[in-house]
Formats: C-alpha cells, sequence, structure tokens
C-alpha cells in the first residue's frame, strides 16, 4: 500500500506542465534533426530548421515552444492498493495543478480554454478543466501520463466507421491529405483501430504519447500485424509529398504509433490524431514518496544549427508597402517583415463582422496593413510580447472576404494552407498571404520589438495587438494571382518521390 499526499500530486501535474512547455522529448528532437539532415526541399529543409532553433531556444530559456500551450489532458491508473491523503476528488487535484502551472509568475502559459463552448465561449483564465481518463488497476502507484495538446493539431482529429473488409491503409493515404498543414508537419500520426467511436479516438490519443522508434522498427523488422502496417503507413503517408509545414519535402510524418482494441464483427472504427510539431508529453509515477522529479535534458542533446534568411530574401517595410509591391511577390519567396502589423484571429474577425452587419466603424484602421493570426502567450520579464506563433489560418477563411473588402487589409499572416474560399477571396482582392513556421513561436516573438492592446482587450490572447516588428521571417504562401504554395508543392514533392501517382484533377 502506498499513501499519496495531496499536496504531491498537484505539484507533479503543475511541475511536469512547465516542464514540457519549454522541453520538448529529445526522442523527437532525434527524429526531426534526421529530417532536417535528409530533407532536399529548401523550403521544408528551413522550416525544421526554424523548429529545432526555437526548441533549443525554448529549453535555455525556459519559454513556451509554442504559442498554443494547449488543452491538459491526462491518463491516470490508479492503483487499487493506493490510498490517499487528500480532501479533494482527484479531478481537483489536477486542475489545482493546471491552474498553478498556467499562472506561474515564471513561465506564464497561454490560458486557451472557453466555457460554455457552444455559447458565449468565456475563457476560464487558468485552462482548466483538464481532460482526465481514470483507470482503476491493480498496484499500489499512480501511473500518469499528461500531455498539452494543441488545438491546431486537434482540430485535424479524424474517424471513420469502415467496414470490415475496408482498407486502414486506403483510408490514411486519401484522409491525410484533407487534413492540411494545420497541424504543423512533421509530426507524429496516432492511430486508434476497433473498440467503440469513442475507444478508437481514446486509442489514438494515447498513441500520440508513445516514444519515436520508427527507425528501430525499420532496423529489426516486424514482429506482427500492427508492427507491419505502421511500417507500411510511414512509408506510404511520407510519399505523399506533404512534407514540413505543407511545403512539400521527403517527411511529412516522424513516425506512426498505432493501438488496437476488440471490437464488434460488424465494424472496423478507425481514428487519427496527429501530434505537432510542439509535440508535448510526459510520464511518470508516483509511488507515496514525495512528488515527481522531472530531470532537465543537456543543452548538448540539441543539434546545433544555425539558420538564415538566405541572400534572396526581400526586406519589407510594412509602414510603407503598396499594391505595387505585393504585385511583384511570387509563392515560395522568403521575406523580412519590418514595422507595424496588427493581429487578430477567430473572435476578433467574428466580432469585426459583426459591426460590418451592424454597419458601424472599426476600432482600428486596417488600410494598407497585414493582420496576423496570433494569441500570443502574456510576457514575462523584460519581454514585450510571450511566444507568438501562428495560428491556423483556414480558421479565418470565412471572412477573409468582407475583411478585404471593407478594410483595406494588403494581406495576411498565419500558418498552414488557405482554402478555396480564402484563396478565392486573395485573388479577386489581389492580397497576398503569408506564411510563418508553426512551432517556432518563441524564435518569432523575439523579431517583435512592441506590442500593445489596440482593441477588444476583453478577449484575452484573442484581443487585437498592434506589433512593431524587425525582421520577422515568413514566407509568401498565396501570391496576388491565388496561386497557392500549399497546392503546387506537395504535388511536386509527391512525384519526385514516385512510390504513389500523382492525381490531376
Amino acid at each position: 500500500m502506498s499513501i499519496i499526499r495531496q499536496d504531491d500530486l498537484i505539484q507533479s501535474i503543475a511541475d511536469s506542465l512547465q516542464y514540457i512547455s519549454y522541453y520538448h522529448p529529445l526522442d523527437f528532437i532525434k527524429a526531426m534533426h534526421e529530417a532536417y539532415l535528409k530533407e532536399e526541399n529548401p523550403a521544408a529543409k528551413d522550416a525544421i530548421a526554424q523548429i529545432l532553433i526555437n526548441s533549443r531556444m525554448c529549453a535555455e530559456g525556459h519559454r513556451p515552444i509554442c504559442q498554443d500551450t494547449g488543452i491538459v489532458t491526462v491518463f491516470l491508473k490508479i492503483g487499487m492498493e493506493v490510498r490517499w491523503d487528500a480532501d479533494m476528488s482527484v479531478a481537483e487535484m489536477i486542475n489545482e495543478g493546471v491552474r498553478r502551472a498556467y499562472l506561474h509568475p515564471d513561465n506564464v502559459l497561454r490560458a486557451s480554454i472557453l466555457a460554455d463552448p457552444a455559447g458565449k465561449r468565456i475563457n476560464t483564465k487558468d485552462n482548466t478543466p483538464a481532460v482526465i481518463h481514470m483507470e482503476v488497476v491493480p498496484g499500489d502507484t499512480l501511473d500518469i501520463e499528461i500531455a498539452a495538446k494543441g488545438g491546431g493539431s486537434e482540430a485535424k482529429a479524424k474517424f471513420v466507421m469502415l467496414n470490415p473488409s475496408d482498407s486502414i491503409v486506403d483510408w490514411v493515404l486519401k484522409t491525410v491529405p484533407t487534413m492540411g498543414a494545420g497541424w504543423c508537419p512533421p509530426g507524429i500520426l496516432g492511430i486508434g483501430i476497433g473498440g467503440t467511436a469513442e475507444k478508437a479516438m481514446l486509442l489514438a490519443k494515447q498513441a500520440c504519447m508513445g516514444s519515436i522508434n520508427i527507425q528501430e522498427l525499420i532496423a529489426r523488422g516486424p514482429c506482427n500485424a500492427l508492427e507491419e502496417l505502421r511500417l507500411e503507413l510511414y512509408e506510404k503517408v511520407n510519399a505523399l509529398g506533404i512534407g514540413a509545414q505543407g511545403l512539400g519535402g521527403l517527411t511529412t510524418v516522424l513516425d506512426i504509433k498505432i493501438l488496437d482494441y476488440p471490437t464488434h464483427a460488424a465494424n472496423k472504427p478507425v481514428a487519427i490524431i496527429p501530434n505537432c510539431a510542439a509535440t508535448r508529453h510526459v510520464h511518470f509515477v508516483l509511488d507515496g514518496n514525495g512528488a515527481a522529479e522531472f530531470k532537465p535534458p543537456r543543452l548538448e542533446d540539441w543539434p546545433e544549427i544555425s539558420w538564415d534568411a538566405g541572400a534572396t530574401a526581400r526586406r519589407v517595410n510594412l509602414d510603407k508597402v503598396t499594391q505595387q509591391d505585393i504585385d511583384g511577390w511570387k509563392t515560395g519567396e522568403t521575406l523580412l517583415l519590418s514595422g507595424t502589423m496588427l493581429t487578430g484571429r477567430d473572435a476578433a474577425h467574428k466580432r469585426m463582422a459583426d459591426l460590418f452587419a451592424r454597419g458601424e466603424a472599426l476600432p482600428v484602421d486596417f488600410t494598407n496593413k497585414f493582420i496576423y493570426y496570433v494569441g500570443p502567450v502574456d510576457p514575462v520579464r523584460d519581454e514585450v510580447v510571450g511566444p507568438a506563433g501562428p495560428t491556423t489560418a483556414t480558421r479565418m477563411d470565412k471572412f477573409t472576404e468582407v475583411m478585404l473588402d471593407k478594410t483595406g487589409l494588403l494581406g495576411m499572416i498565419g500558418k498552414a494552407e488557405r482554402g478555396p474560399e480564402g484563396i478565392a477571396a486573395i485573388k479577386k482582392h489581389k492580397a497576398v498571404y503569408l506564411m510563418a513556421v508553426g512551432g517556432a513561436a518563441y524564435l518569432v516573438a523575439k523579431a517583435i520589438r512592441q506590442s500593445r492592446i489596440v482593441a477588444f482587450e476583453d478577449l484575452g490572447m484573442e484581443a487585437i495587438h498592434e506589433f512593431v516588428v524587425e525582421d520577422m521571417p515568413v514566407m509568401v504562401a498565396v501570391d496576388t494571382q491565388g496561386v497557392s504554395i500549399h497546392q503546387t508543392a506537395p504535388k511536386l514533392w509527391q512525384q519526385r518521390i514516385g512510390k504513389i501517382p500523382v492525381v490531376v484533377e
């Protein structure tokens, strides 16, 4: 029998969430470095370099890898012989640990959780409650897997109820391209097979937390059908050519992790949940001898990678840029932005659209400006802003036409691809869409010299900010003619890899 004390569980949860906010798992760092070394597409190689450099900076500075510090997910196995020295419920203890972690004054994490999700969507301000899965098992320990799952990757989760004779491989290869790049590849695909609909999704989430070991599996060979499936999917998903950040390339997934469970004879439930470039998870056990201890990795475990924008990068003064200037930008071109930009994401766009509908004026002037889709982390110490990487741009597609039509915007900055609706509006208004690297939030923040809230302060991290930036690196992802690098580059690389036929539409 072991006695688990309330304070030990709370402290362990808080410490673990702080730890994973700034330390990548070392298996991820190793796999990303291997992907960097073999990548042949310069754009994808550049994106991986930024992610690795950002990771080392976060490990040194103890600041979040990504501005989206996630929704906390906990898998808890409670030994049947465990006894508690506590006056709070298990869920209350876990949520108190989350609260302490996200409000830690030395490393404030972004509060992203909204209560009343179908209604007023009010921020809880401390990132609680966590999503908790508990299981009672033999033993006298408390086994905990904890993750901080980013919203961009979680939004790409997919589920299907296949017929028993249907091919899982065919469904995965058809589905992964529809997920776009909003999950910030390269990363892990967690796949759950079997059980019931909800069990398959749970298995996929648990699979995301597994260690990256596909290269060891390749070296020794498969021992069972699931390992054979992992290898087949790893080769074929990478052969799709989607690549880092959807820019085309050799590595889309670092590993495929699969868990299964017995299912009904009439069913074959299959779920996919991707883990993004911020891959945040850790496993620990409490045995009654105090709080968990988390050993910091050595900085020598990170590769030494240098990055620069290259001799062909175009420097842009955002305070003087004109329509004529942006007409000359082409997809794939690297820009270094300096000057003033405004920010805004889902809630701010919805509020602005409502103002337009009522015929009311906006509180800010977007004329000849760029809007950056971001919800930054609050600053600490001498920071002007916390980590401030881009959010998924497709969520703003439904607002793009009205924003370009009513505001005089020249362009937008976000991560991943734009959908047909967004691209059509960009082409119609001869605007541009610029892509910043998802998963490099601390690196991006270093380019922000000034920050202030200029509208909708009540929206918290979704308020409209004014940023003054210096040499912020971005890539032209959709030009004024509506040409999208996320449509052209993956097809090119799929053809170059040559293992999967390219479908001509």
